[in-house]
């Protein structure tokens, strides 16, 4: 057979004294698109490179097909190679095979059906043919136009240098090799980063047509909706690795129904542990040393008293015991999913403005409003948050006019280089504009941007955040209660931290302490699908307004805001969505 499986048996991993992949086992049969989520850290890209055989595992084994394809962070080429050697080899496999169809019908016609070699010969022959036919072979040249022409690159000049490109580019041109290959094994790592939505959907539709077997790791919710038979999520549980069945929306609807299950069952073993401690309590005080009989109890009380205190001694020692027991395996509470804070209306005490804005990174600090000032976004005021007319900023944005309201609920879309981030400087105040802007008296303004930098790298992040928000907020609202950062990175400096780690912790600081208007850009970068998921539904209830920038497919798709389109030409469009912004997620 020219497909088989993808086995994975029992693999383990170390990396830098952490066990990455522990015990981990796959199977993805020829037909299966299987999607590899989970936390970033999960093993999702180690997996990829341990199946790929790029990577070797420390325990377990691996079978696979010799025929895999492999997305690479880098091409497996020189800097001086042409685009055109990069599709040479692409259709090299095909190539040959047609060459080798050509060579052995000329020696079966040549070979009379006498001779002993000419079984071999038309065995040969059969399973070239079957081999061409699966990588569609004849077809290959001009599957290789489409394919350049669908992910963009039809305008590339075929002499141009790896060098030469962007990384953008260099990444779009190895996806291609390995959809023009057609191999019977395909491992892909984040394939739609640098992709826009056309080429983004291409590629879905060209990786729902190979019938090989399909392992992919991504955050592209969209992408794992679209195209995936299971997803395998890698985040840590009791028996290893989960495989569900179905895209994206029959893994929500388990993980809602899982949660469901967990709640239940936490509430009836909490209201059976207050039950058994009733019953403790009360059958205790019936035995209590001093306890003498009632005056209804006195006829005959000493005959009795030696059985029913033994008999109540053994109710109270059943009770206890089982309260011991259940109290030591209780299940858990459900981790609470991201949710804005709400300021208790009761006066706060404060770190001081000055250690606020030394503290955290310039562009996640709102400047502290105004004493006396009317607070923004109560419904008091029916002024907007912002008022902006004939903006302008040469060579960066264009707009006539946008207007922000009190609970406003804006998506910023277009494609790169429209002003999507720019705009968002704008609102904040970082950026100045030709043009009126206006903002309501004491607005406070949150701005979470695509790379977060602080201000004091050596400080840990516990110590970043609690100076940043003041010591009653941190102790209100603890860091590890928003589940965007494990414990461990807790007493890391933030100096340390990874782009992803540093958003994450800007994320934090908002949504403990949400201003008046926050604005976000590409905020589902570097989280989990699951996070994602619980940031979207908390956009929808938090509190104050909300713009966000994003290229996120999902996420645009479920909005039910308004969304403001920008393009190139400094031309806008409104949409406003008819549904209500409660919850974004389906």
């Amino acid at each position: 057979m020219l497909q088989h499986a993808l086995i994975a048996h029992d693999l383990v991993r170390d990396l830098g004294g952490r066990r990455v992949l522990d015990g981990v086992g796959l199977t993805a049969a020829p037909g299966h698109r299987i999607g590899l989520i989970g936390e970033n850290g999960a093993g999702k890209s180690t997996l990829l490179r341990v199946l790929a055989g790029v990577d070797e595992p420390d325990a377990g084994s691996v079978s696979r097909p010799a025929d895999l394809g492999f997305l690479h962070q880098e091409m497996p080429f020189e800097p001086g190679a042409t685009v055109a050697a990069v599709l040479d080899d692409a259709l090299r496999e095909a190539r040959e095979d047609l060459a080798e169809l050509d060579r052995l019908g000329a020696e079966i016609t040549r070979v009379p059906e006498s001779d002993p070699g000419h079984p071999d010969l038309l065995d040969a022959y059969g399973r070239r043919l079957e081999q061409a036919r699966y990588r569609e072979s004849w077809d290959a040249d001009r599957r290789a136009e489409l394919v350049l022409d669908g992910l963009g690159l039809d305008a590339l000049g075929h002499d141009r240098t790896l060098g030469s490109l962007s990384g953008g580019q260099r990444g779009r041109l190895a996806l291609a090799a390995l959809l023009v290959r057609r191999p019977a094994a395909l491992l892909l790592d984040e394939p739609t980063n640098h992709l826009d939505d056309g080429a983004a959907a291409f590629l879905e539709e060209r990786v729902r047509e190979l019938p090989g077997t399909v392992v992919v790791a991504t955050h592209d919710r969209a992408f794992l909706d679209a195209v995936c038979t299971d997803l395998v999520d890698l985040d840590p549980a009791v028996d290893g690795p989960v495989r569900y069945g179905g895209g994206y929306r029959a893994y929500l609807g388990e993980q809602r129904a899982e949660r469901d299950r967990w709640e239940r069952r936490h509430a009836e073993e909490q209201q059976e542990l207050a039950r058994l401690r009733q019953s403790a309590g009360a059958t205790a005080h019936l035995v209590a040393p001093d306890r003498g009989p009632r005056d209804h109890e006195k006829m005959g009380y000493g005959h009795r008293a030696g059985r029913v205190q033994s008999q109540v001694s053994r109710r109270v020692r059943n009770a206890t015991r089982r309260l011991e027991e259940l109290e030591r395996a209780q299940v858990p509470a459900p981790p609470r999913p991201l949710r804005f804070a709400v300021r208790a209306l009761a006066a706060e005490v404060e770190a001081p403005v000055a250690e606020v804005a030394a503290a955290a990174a310039a562009d996640v600090n709102a400047p502290a409003a105004a004493a006396g000032a009317p607070i923004a976004g109560t419904g008091e005021d029916p002024r907007p948050l912002v008022s902006l007319r004939d903006v302008r900023v040469p060579g960066r944005l264009v707009l006539d006019a946008l207007e922000v309201a009190a609970t406003d609920r804006l998506l910023v879309t277009g494609g790169n280089g429209t002003g999507k981030s720019t705009l968002l400087a704008v609102l904040a105040g970082h950026l100045a504009a030709e043009g009126t802007v206006r903002r309501h008296p004491g607005l406070t303004v949150g701005l979470l941007t695509q790379d977060t930098v602080f201000d004091r790298p050596d400080r840990t992040v516990r110590a970043t955040y609690r100076l940043a928000l003041g010591a009653a907020r941190a102790e209100e609202v603890p860091l590890g209660s928003l589940g965007l950062l494990p414990a461990a990175d807790l007493d890391e400096p933030v100096g340390r931290l990874s782009v992803g780690q540093r958003r994450r912790l800007a994320l934090a600081l908002l949504v403990a302490d949400p201003p008046g208007l926050l604005l976000l850009d590409e905020p589902t970068n570097h989280l989990s699908p699951r996070l994602c998921d619980e940031l979207e539904e908390a956009l929808g209830t938090g509190p104050g307004a909300i713009v966000l920038a994003s290229h996120d497919r999902w996420l645009r798709r479920r909005w039910r805001g308004r969304e403001l389109r920008l393009d190139p030409a400094g031309a806008t469009r409104y949409c406003t969505s008819t549904q209500s912004p409660v919850s974004m997620v389906m």
